[in-house]
């Protein structure tokens, strides 16, 4: 294991290096722009064998991943917001074909109004496009996650993104332990694919047109191996672990046997918030925090076991939901938790859109309303966070 200081950017390009894989497909955008350009010098130096093609879009980066995977290659790519919105067309196909691509995803505004900043509405408008989603809360989750996510695309045959939060993580150095290069080429394995076309002596017929004779049992198989693809990320993330030390999960619960009181919450922005459930603590409340590691496929067991017994609970979105009831976070919460008797009530507080900071002050000021909110008081179901009158 080696000490370096890197940015999430420099350390998912470093993941991508040790990975190898066999074609990167990319058109640069800010901020994710230097995962791909710190990737292309490796390319150049000759220190992986990556065929890398340097495309006119982000359509075009997903449409070559698309072809190079069911050749049977091991695929990955990098891009964020208006990129990810462009290939949202080809998301779908990537994920109905069952294709285990690799996409490093730096969460970012989508405009208008123009916004290189982060906030989640990038990733969230993708989450119903069938790719398994990972949100990293630092710079090492994302360079363990980026590893990872290779092996569990591989396994369950359905495309990952790992994302790390625009300019906070992407640019920011952060004290990383990164691994020998024969450890992540043992861990992984030889790629494994679910076909490959270019087997000519089994022919198949990928992407073909699918009405209504079985386009239906065909989207069900499909959302079948989303259900299924839980305990595969929860097997990867327990052998990660015990190999190198670092465990992760499908939800990272924080302080919440004993809380009273809990906030759910995505990326970096729980690191802040433990920091804060750590200060109440110590003033004797009971505080608490679950972050919430991977959005897609939701693990709906996972928030019912940890947030069934509180008192109240507050989902911090990073998103707008627009015409809907609250960000887009909490109505996935406040739905999983609608069956469970005497369900705790749910507030919601929309924070941090294009980038605007979220305070540990502003942290608290949310526990304090919902503690109040557990002794009686009436508050709004949804809040704004740390917008201007």
């Amino acid at each position: 294991m080696k000490i370096k200081a890197l940015t999430a950017n420099e350390a998912m390009a470093e993941a991508m290096r040790q990975i190898n894989p066999d074609v990167v497909a990319a058109y640069p955008i800010t901020p994710a722009t230097e995962i791909v350009q710190h990737f292309a010098s490796f390319v150049a130096d000759g220190l992986v064998t990556t065929e890398f093609v340097p495309v006119e879009s982000e359509h075009s980066a997903m449409s070559a991943c698309i072809g190079a995977a069911a050749a049977g290659a091991r695929v990955m790519t990098s891009t964020a917001s208006q990129g990810l919105a462009l290939m949202h067309e080809v998301l779908y196909i990537a994920a109905a074909l069952r294709l285990p691509i690799v996409i490093c995803e730096i969460n970012r505004a989508l405009s208008a109004p123009i916004n290189i900043h982060c906030d989640h509405s990038d990733t969230f408008g993708a989450r119903d496009s069938g790719w398994i989603q990972i949100y990293s809360e630092d710079s090492q989750e994302a360079y363990d996650s980026v590893i990872q996510a290779v092996k569990i695309a591989e396994e369950a045959f359905l495309p990952v993104m790992v994302t790390a939060d625009g300019f906070i993580l992407s640019h920011a150095m952060q004290r990383i332990e990164v691994l020998e290069d024969e450890e992540v080429k043992e861990f992984l394995g030889e790629p494994k694919t679910p076909y490959t076309v270019l087997d000519t002596d089994n022919p198949i017929t990928v992407g073909p047109l699918d009405l209504q004779d079985y386009f239906f049992e065909h989207k069900r198989q499909e959302a079948e191996a989303m259900r299924l693809a839980p305990p595969i990320i929860e097997k990867v993330g327990k052998e990660f672990g015990e190999r190198f030390g670092r465990y992760y999960g499908l939800v990272d619960p924080y302080r919440l046997e004993d809380a009273e009181v809990a906030v759910v919450v995505m990326g970096s922005t729980a690191g802040t918030a433990k920091e804060v459930v750590d200060k109440l603590r110590e003033e004797g409340k009971p505080a608490g925090l679950l972050r919430m590691r991977v959005l897609r496929p939701l693990p709906l067991k996972e928030i019912v076991e940890n947030l069934r017994d509180k008192k109240v609970i507050g989902v911090m979105d990073r998103a707008e939901g627009m015409s809907g009831f609250g960000g887009p976070l909490y109505t996935e919460i406040r739905s999983g938790l609608y069956d469970v008797p005497s369900h705790p009530p749910l507030y919601n507080y929309i924070y941090g859109l294009g980038g605007r900071d979220i305070k540990p002050e502003e942290i608290e000021e949310i526990f304090k309303e919902l503690f109040d909110a557990a002794a009686g008081k009436e508050i709004p179901l949804v809040n704004y966070k740390g917008v201007r009158e």
